[in-house]
């Protein structure tokens, strides 16, 4: 199984720990990495063969006049010090809309300030997963479920008390009691669940139309990763598996999740939908599934490149899953 599949894999960022307590000092020097209500400054041409990038911009660029929040700083490279600015705070006229998973939504273009490509623009990730590399998505990635954090955790957890950005973005601390808070990532365990020649597919309430993908949901406390792959499957469709096999990982900021991609053989087949979690659910075979990657299926629609069950079942119809 060929993992650079996968977006946001390992990029080689260094995240440089040791430097977050002082980042004043690598400001000057830094790159940084506008992000707008989630979405990163990117320019060129995305899809196959295209010149898409990430932007990243001298730290005296104008835009960085625009930050809401202090400075993150994301890590370096061979190049130096690297940056994310949130710029939430600006409002263009038209405000790009976001219409849930698996809708990229339209891209919002760049304020037009200092020197920027003329195609230069807010997208959103999940329509861009496999245009940027490898260490790119990984610092997009970072950038992302950090600002998301920050936005949902700005209070203490024990006193309440409004708390403090420290250690240059990667944690806050509370004045009143001085509790240290560090960022959290959600485990969710995301399963091809196969019975003979077919896969288990199911769509949740409010996906865009034809939207099908492989069953998922939150570990909870106290729970195995194969333990939460039983529960859920049976929870959501009344189906019962059997041994699970975990086969590769991937982080997913939207907001704050990290994908843990697993596989296992259903003991029974029978359907019984738990509507507040699962729409429609159905067994597809190998043939049909060809159809979907094809775009011709009558009922699915293709799946996004990048995403973790794209992977998953394109390695299955291929028969190169581990």
């Amino acid at each position: 199984m060929d993992l650079n599949q996968l977006a946001f894999r390992a990029g080689g960022l260094d995240r440089a720990d040791h430097l977050r307590g002082d980042w004043t000092r690598l400001w000057p020097s830094a790159r940084i990495l506008p992000i707008w209500r989630g979405r990163p400054l990117v320019a060129g041409e995305s899809g196959r063969g295209g010149d898409l990038h990430l932007c990243l911009l001298a730290s005296d660029h104008p835009i960085a006049a625009l930050q809401t929040a202090e400075p993150l700083f994301l890590g370096q490279d061979d190049d130096g010090p690297l940056f994310a600015a949130d710029i939430s705070g600006w409002s263009p006229e038209d405000t790009a809309r976001d219409g849930g998973p698996g809708d990229p939504g339209e891209a919002q273009p760049a304020p037009t300030m200092g020197s920027l490509p003329d195609d230069a623009r807010f997208p959103d990730m999940r329509g861009i997963l496999m245009g940027l590399t490898a260490f790119e998505g990984e610092l997009a990635a970072t950038a992302r479920g950090i600002i998301e954090w920050h936005r949902s955790h700005g209070f203490c957890a024990s006193c309440g008390a409004k708390s403090n950005v420290s250690q240059a973005g990667w944690r806050r601390d509370c004045p009143a009691c001085g509790r240290m808070h560090f960022p959290r990532t959600d485990p969710v365990v995301i399963m091809l669940v196969t019975h003979g020649n077919s896969i288990l597919l199911g769509r949740s309430p409010g996906w865009p139309e034809a939207m099908y993908s492989l069953l998922a949901g939150f570990m909870e406390p106290g729970e195995t990763i194969e333990s939460a792959v039983a529960r859920e499957v049976a929870e959501e469709v009344g189906v019962t598996v059997g041994p699970v096999r975990l086969i590769a990982s991937q982080p997913w900021p939207f907001p704050a999740s990290l994908m843990i991609g697993c596989a296992t053989e259903a003991r029974s087949t029978e359907i019984t939908l738990d509507p507040k979690e699962i729409e429609d659910a159905l067994w597809i075979t190998r043939e049909a599934l060809v159809d979907v990657f094809a775009g011709t299926h009558p009922v699915i629609r293709r799946p996004r490149s990048g995403a973790i069950a794209q992977v998953l079942m394109k390695n299955w119809l291929a028969g190169t899953l581990p």
